[in-house]
This record gives structure tokens, C-alpha cells and sequence, in this order.
């Protein structure tokens, strides 16, 4: 009988344990989760937050009990605390009764996800313990939130990346004095280029946030909030400024949780355990070791556009790595196709949506690339209503292979970054993109659509350039 040790249970371990049973219905695996939640959808904190959503039970897609049903043994509330991948053994704490356990297994699953990232700023750590500063993770994290936010009149967001604009346009919507500070010039600039984050940040300031871009926290110390009491509040100090709230939550980013295997396995940046397209851990010494996987925000996902190994946390990421390990875990089967690292976000009534690499990423990785840009209606001016979609599309210089795009809008054009996802895997150059095949009917798009119109453009411009350079 093959035992699975499967350490963490979120969105990976979840995917990961039900995929092993579905294959291996006769094995036995144990699932270790130190919370006493699986599957909870962190995602929806700030829409949780903002009263947007209609029960917090649906922010959880299955629980303990159904996956015993689908044959899992779980161990709830227990903390692994040393794990073995050599000797092929676990020390895990039963939070409950404080005694601990050693188990054995054949194999090894790593879906330990990752924690909020909480750098060592001067009285952060304090901020955190007595309450004037909070994280955002988990779902202990959201009730937190949620209470406090019922309760204060401002607060400040530490990092201006999916998380923290979320949280920020979500806390202003029920009357919150917001102020967002990051490092970076631009809100979302990992995820966008100028001409999308220009927007955001234009609907940021139309909803009174305070934008306190191209700043670096270095300090956090208690002050008077604006209940009257000493020390409930909290001074975030930058490096050009102070801001006083009556919270502070951070939203910088994550760290994966690889502590207990990261001196074992090859890891790379903050310690991501580096997997195989089979999802396999290997040795420090690259020793594929084909009993160990790891999926989710513990481990590298392989980014196409870059054809390379990158840390990309995102929920789509780990379910997808996850679901191959059943298909893998007694031989290697079916290879991981890689992401591109797709997304969108609702800030006020402007919608974004991304794929694939900015062209700021491309310069700063000095990848030979062009862009091209279009802003025009989403569909015929005859039609009562319309609204401009802006949409910049960045492709291989030499090949013409696209590599990434942008959307926004005050339309819904979330699926625009599923297609040119679609096209960047496939291999698609601006000039097959051009023309393909899409549909024409006013309600949903002009005669051509904006991303055919979007391809046409790039293609226009590349092979203008070509002749200019002959």
C-alpha cells in the first residue's frame, strides 16, 4: 500500500490530495493542514471587506469532511513541524492536545503555499502583535479585517499590487479614508504598463485614496486613533512622508512557506521549490527525486513568455500544477504546459485584465521587444451605449511572436487576457493573431474586434519597421 503525505491544504493541497484518489483510489493518503479550514478563498477578502459578498460559507469550495468521503485521512490542526525527504518521514503537532507524531511515507506532496510578506521595517512586528497592523491571507486574517473595518474611519494599505489595491478600493467604498503607499512608481506596476496603470490610479484619486507611490516604509509606530485612545492607531513613516490611520494592513506580497525543506531540495529567490514539467522536486544538486512534488505558492511555475522558471503565486497556477501530480505521482505522465501568469482586477467600475510580460518587464530583462497601443470603442457608435477599451500588446521583435497584452475599460474585458493567453501558448505571432477568425454582432464588438484590431496594429507597425530596416 502506497502512503502520500500531503502538507497543506489550500488551493493546491486540495487539488492535489482529490487528483492522488481519483487515480490511486486504494492509497493512503494523509493530509497535514495546521488551520482547521481547507480550501478558503482568500481572493475575496477585500470584496468581504467592501460587504460584497453573500455568505462567507461560499468562500470555501469543499471542506474537511468531504474530502474524508473522497478517501483522504486529514489531520486537522497539525503543525508539521520537521520533514525528512531523504529518510522519507514527518514530525507533525496536534494543535489541540500539543502532542506530537512521526509519520512515514512513500510519498512526498509540498503544497505549503505562502505566507504575507512582512519585512523587517522598524515596529511592524510590534504593529502586528498589539493589532495596529494586520496581514491578509487566510481566513482569520479576513474576520479580522472585516471586524475592524466595521469600526474604523482610515486606514493605510501597505503595497499597491493586486492585494492592496483590492483592499484599498474595496475599504474606500464603504467611506474609509484610504491611503496606498508602495515602493514601485505605479499602482499594479508588476502587472501593467503606464498606460493601464495611469487609469487606476486616475480612479483612485476621483475616490479620494490617498496615492503615495515611489515611497519605502520604514517605520511603524503607535499613535492615537481616531477613537481617542493612546496607541490604537498607527504612523506608517516613508522614506518622504508620514501617514497616520487608524489601521495599517499589509498587502506586499507573498513569501512561500519552504522553511522545513529548503536546506533538501533545489529552491530558487525566496526559496520556491524548483519542480520539473511533472511537477517533481529535485535535490540541491538537481537530483530529480520522483517521490517528491510540490505545487502552489510554495513552488516555480514555468513562465511561456520567458521560456523560464519564475515565482508567480496565483490561485489558476496551483490548481492546474496541482491536478497533474495524481496523473504523475507513480510515473511521469502528462507534462505541465506552463502559464502566462493571466489576470484582471475590478478597481471602481474600470476593469483590467492582463497575459504574459509588460513591456517594462521586457526592457528590464533586455528582451528585444515592441509594443503597439490602440484606444477605441468596444463597439459601434450607433449603439446607445459604448466605451473606449485600451489595449497595448507587447510581441518579439524579431519574430513577432506575441508575448503579452493589457486591457482596460469600463466594459468587462476579462476574457480579452484569456485569449491572448491562448494565443501566447499556442505561439501565435501578431500576424496569425490579425487573422483570426472572431465574431462581429453590435451588442458585444465593432465590425472588427478590438483584438483583432489590437494584433492588426502590432503587425502594421512590425512590418513597417522591417522594411524600414532593409
Amino acid at each position: 500500500m502506497t502512503t502520500v503525505a500531503v502538507i497543506g491544504c489550500t488551493h493546491a493541497g486540495t487539488f492535489a490530495a482529490t487528483s492522488i484518489l481519483q487515480h490511486h483510489p486504494d492509497w493512503t493518503v494523509d493530509v497535514f493542514e495546521k488551520n482547521d479550514t481547507v480550501s478558503f478563498l482568500s481572493c475575496g477578502i477585500a470584496l468581504w471587506a467592501g460587504n460584497h459578498v453573500s455568505s462567507t460559507e461560499k468562500m470555501f469550495y469543499t471542506s474537511p469532511e468531504e474530502l474524508e468521503k473522497a478517501g483522504a485521512s486529514m489531520h486537522m490542526r497539525h503543525d508539521v513541524t520537521d520533514i525528512d525527504v531523504k529518510g522519507k518521514k514527518l514530525d507533525a503537532t496536534d494543535l489541540e492536545t500539543g502532542k506530537s507524531k512521526q509519520y512515514r511515507f512513500d510519498k512526498l506532496v509540498i503544497t505549503t503555499g505562502s505566507s504575507p510578506a512582512a519585512p523587517f521595517i522598524q515596529g511592524l512586528r510590534e504593529a502586528l502583535k498589539n493589532g495596529q497592523a494586520m496581514l491578509c491571507k487566510d481566513f482569520n486574517d479576513g474576520k479580522r479585517i472585516v471586524e475592524r473595518a466595521k469600526k474604523i474611519k482610515s486606514v493605510v494599505v501597505v503595497g499597491a499590487g493586486y492585494i492592496g489595491c483590492e483592499l484599498a478600493e474595496q475599504l474606500s467604498t464603504r467611506g474609509i479614508k484610504v491611503t496606498l503607499i508602495d515602493a514601485l512608481p505605479h499602482v499594479l506596476d508588476n502587472n501593467y504598463d503606464k498606460i493601464v496603470t495611469d487609469q487606476a490610479e486616475t480612479e483612485f484619486k476621483k475616490h479620494d485614496v490617498t496615492l503615495a507611490m515611489n515611497q519605502k516604509v520604514v517605520a511603524f509606530r503607535p499613535e492615537t486613533g481616531s477613537d481617542g485612545v493612546e496607541d490604537s492607531g498607527v504612523t506608517v513613516v516613508t522614506e518622504l512622508g508620514e501617514y497616520t490611520a487608524d489601521l495599517a494592513v499589509m498587502g506586499a506580497g507573498f513569501v512561500p512557506n519552504t522553511s522545513l525543506v529548503s536546506a533538501q531540495l533545489r529552491t530558487f529567490g525566496y526559496g520556491a521549490i524548483i519542480v520539473d514539467k511533472y511537477m517533481r522536486a529535485a535535490t540541491p544538486e538537481n537530483d530529480i527525486l520522483d517521490y517528491v512534488f510540490a505545487a502552489g505558492d510554495c513552488a516555480t511555475v514555468h513562465f511561456n513568455p520567458t521560456n523560464s522558471e519564475e515565482y508567480r503565486p496565483l490561485a489558476t497556477n496551483a490548481i492546474r500544477e496541482a491536478m497533474l501530480i495524481g496523473e504523475n505521482i507513480e510515473q511521469p505522465t502528462k507534462a505541465y504546459a506552463g502559464t502566462q501568469g493571466t489576470s484582471a482586477i475590478q478597481l471602481y467600475d474600470l476593469s483590467m485584465s492582463s497575459s504574459g510580460m509588460t513591456l517594462d518587464l521586457a526592457n528590464r530583462r533586455h528582451i528585444e521587444t515592441d509594443s503597439a497601443t490602440i484606444q477605441e470603442n468596444y463597439r459601434p457608435e450607433f449603439m446607445l451605449s459604448t466605451t473606449p477599451v485600451t489595449a497595448t500588446m507587447v510581441y518579439d521583435r524579431a519574430t513577432g511572436r506575441i508575448l503579452g497584452a493589457q486591457f482596460a475599460a469600463k466594459h468587462d474585458i476579462s476574457m480579452a487576457a484569456n485569449l491572448i493567453s491562448v494565443a501566447i501558448q499556442a505561439g501565435f505571432t501578431v500576424e496569425q493573431l490579425a487573422s483570426t477568425d472572431m465574431l462581429f454582432q453590435p451588442n458585444f464588438d465593432q465590425p472588427v474586434n478590438f483584438v483583432s484590431s489590437l494584433a492588426m496594429a502590432a503587425a502594421d507597425k512590425r512590418a513597417k519597421e522591417t522594411k524600414v530596416a532593409k
